[in-house]
């Protein structure tokens, strides 16, 4: 009978595993009290967030709130533009960075070390919001929703977790398929990218995070309110909406809701009950990518 060896734990681990668990539920309920708050705020009565005594499980449950949003086609609108925006500007990310970082992985390619400092500098120096919206303007990219994706294609740091984790693929792999007759664009699209799964879809995710939650950038280019991302949305519904413009909306995107059930609900309610609509896409997707975000992100910071 084999007998397996017991590793006595001393009391100082024992403390410590102690104190690190109490600061975890610590993060945790700081994090998570706040979202079931915004829930419980979105499927409660008026009368109940007017007196704020909602904390994490709704008073007076109604779904009014989200039957108000669900009728403003703007929210709709704004939900296509926004999925528009993440897939083209996801697609564009993973793409030119691995365009850019692939030559880098060669020490015959002549720019290289040029390459590397230029994408250094960008790191530490930019060129400022004013002279951005300017170049954005003489390009005529002001109201182009190509704006949203093309300035934020290739970041430097992308491109040096690319290299860096490109350069972890064992080089016989190339060097066979070279032999083969195969090109550096074959190469690239049928040996590197397969295997490097984790990594695109780790910065994948934080691309469609990052394009999802992005306002600002529309609020400097956009003037159409039909191209407004969802974000810009949620700003309108957060900053705008109030009792008076609550009853004005209520018959917007073809449908009536009734005096009655207004009474029910809150602009605050509809507010937090936008924030959820906002959110839940990415709190859906998040859990499916986040296996790969450990081996994705530390297998391309393993070597400079």
């Amino acid at each position: 009978m084999v007998h397996k060896r017991t590793i006595q734990r001393s009391r100082g681990d024992r403390i410590f595993d102690v104190v690190n668990t109490l600061i975890m539920l610590g993060i945790i309920v700081v994090v998570v009290f706040p979202v079931l708050n915004v829930i419980a705020i979105s499927f409660s009565n008026a009368e109940h967030v007017a007196r704020a005594d909602v904390t994490i499980f709704p008073k007076g449950f109604n779904v009014q709130a989200y039957s108000y949003i669900l009728r403003d086609p703007q929210v709709w609108r704004g939900y296509l533009n926004s999925i528009g925006y993440c897939v083209g500007f996801t697609v564009c990310n993973l793409l030119f960075t691995s365009l850019f970082a692939y030559p880098l992985t060669h020490n015959d390619f002549l720019g290289k070390k040029f390459c590397t400092i230029f994408l250094t500098i960008t790191m530490f120096f930019g060129g400022g919001m004013i002279p951005t919206y300017l170049l954005m303007r003489s390009l005529h990219l002001i109201d182009n929703p190509l704006v949203l994706i093309i300035p934020g294609c290739v970041g430097a740091y992308n491109v040096f977790v690319f290299r860096t984790f490109f350069n972890n693929i064992p080089s016989e792999l190339s060097e066979s398929a070279k032999m083969d007759g195969a090109n550096d664009f074959t190469i690239l699209f049928r040996i590197v990218l397969p295997l490097s799964k984790a990594l695109l879809a780790t910065f994948g995710l934080f691309a469609i995070v990052g394009m999802w939650n992005n306002w600002f950038s529309a609020l400097l280019y956009l003037d159409d309110t039909n191209k407004y991302p969802v974000q810009m949305i949620l700003r309108q519904y957060l900053y705008v909406l109030d009792t008076v413009n609550l009853q004005q909306r209520a018959g917007m995107g073809g449908g009536y809701i009734n005096p009655t059930l207004l009474q029910q609900i809150s602009p605050k309610g509809v507010r937090m009950a936008m924030v959820v609509v906002t959110m839940f896409p990415i709190m859906m997707i998040y859990p499916f990518f986040q296996k790969y975000f450990v081996k994705g992100v530390m297998i391309g910071a393993v070597k400079g």
